[in-house]
């Protein structure tokens, strides 16, 4: 599969290719300059308010072990794979995520502690005591059904008589059954893992921002699109792009195929306007690199990988940058 045209695409403020303008990463890189020069100012949920594009696309050659880890600014990649391999669980406690020192989803349950109890508590503090008291946990870390318990669980409802109905014991399984579909009928165009459950947003401590994925086989290389409805292009990207990646690759390995591409899909693709610094300070900073991802397991399952399954060679990124999360 010859690399995406859309990644030799050169930078928007030039108007002659520059010799590394064929990294994939100028995408990112002319998307945050277009968003934040042109996006429309609006006041949103959080109170910090954004600037925001409607409708946006990247794509990413996967092959040869390629992958979308930014270089400009680090990213934490074996974080973002131990929330990939959380939500894979169904889990949907902090618990387990806080043991591994995975602060990601904390601040959620955080604030609702806080707000509740009107009791400062200190983040550290929180997570640990999460970590420590299984039944502190229980009552406060969990974030209700968010995505692992729509993938590996959807509800299934069931006549119960009198015009009733029953949640049954066990839901659909997305994930396992996407990896059957993809073995005994590649050619279908219903290979589909979706966590936008309209019954239970209102239970969720965040709907689902990365909410549908499809995947396609051609030939013998698995390629998926992503269709995120809200993107936080500044902090949150980097960790969806690599999720959805790293998807790609336990399937098509899971499979038998070989990794084709990734197309992101943003809906409401958006910088926080306290993003300043991240935004200037990663504009000025050219990509580089090549990083590459390598699986060292092969688990009988899908559900059966491990962190130290997972081997990132050729990543060189430039320092981290930080930035407030807006909750």
């Amino acid at each position: 599969m010859a690399t995406a045209p859309a990644q030799t695409d050169s930078p928007t403020d030039c108007g002659a290719a520059r010799p590394e303008a064929r990294h994939w990463e100028w995408q990112y890189l002319d998307l945050m300059r277009r968003i934040w020069e042109q996006g429309d100012e609006r006041a949103d949920r959080t109170g910090v308010g954004t600037r925001s594009v409607f409708g946006a696309e990247i794509r990413f050659d996967l092959s040869g072990g390629r992958m979308p880890l930014l270089s400009t600014k680090r990213v934490y990649w074996k974080t973002a794979t131990r929330e990939m391999l959380w939500f894979l669980t169904g889990d949907t406690n902090i618990r387990e995520l806080c043991a591994q020192g995975v602060e990601i989803w904390t601040d959620w349950p955080l604030d609702r502690y806080r707000r509740e109890t009107g009791t400062e508590i200190s983040r550290a503090d929180f997570s640990k005591r999460i970590v420590e008291d299984a039944a502190f946990a229980q009552q406060w870390g969990d974030l209700g059904p968010v995505y692992g318990k729509q993938w590996v669980d959807w509800p299934v409802y069931e006549p119960a008589g009198d015009g009733l109905f029953r949640q049954r014991p066990w839901g659909v399984n997305q994930v396992a059954e996407v990896v059957e579909s993809l073995k005994a009928n590649p050619g279908s165009r219903r290979h589909i893992i979706e966590g936008w459950n309209v019954a239970e947003l209102n239970a969720m401590a965040l709907p689902p921002c990365h909410k549908t994925y499809q995947f396609h086989v051609a030939g013998n290389r698995l390629s998926g699109l992503l269709y995120q409805r809200s993107c936080d292009l500044g902090l949150g990207f980097a960790f969806n792009a690599w999720s959805a990646a790293l998807l790609v690759r336990m399937l098509a390995d899971q499979t038998g195929l070989e990794p084709g591409e990734l197309v992101w899909v943003g809906g409401d693709v958006h910088l926080y306007l306290n993003h300043a610094p991240l935004v200037e300070e990663q504009l000025a900073r050219t990509p580089s690199g090549d990083a590459r991802l390598n699986i060292l397991r092969r688990p009988d399952s899908i559900f059966g990988y491990r962190i130290e399954d997972f081997e990132v060679t050729g990543y060189a990124p430039q320092a981290h940058i930080a930035a407030p999360v807006a909750v």
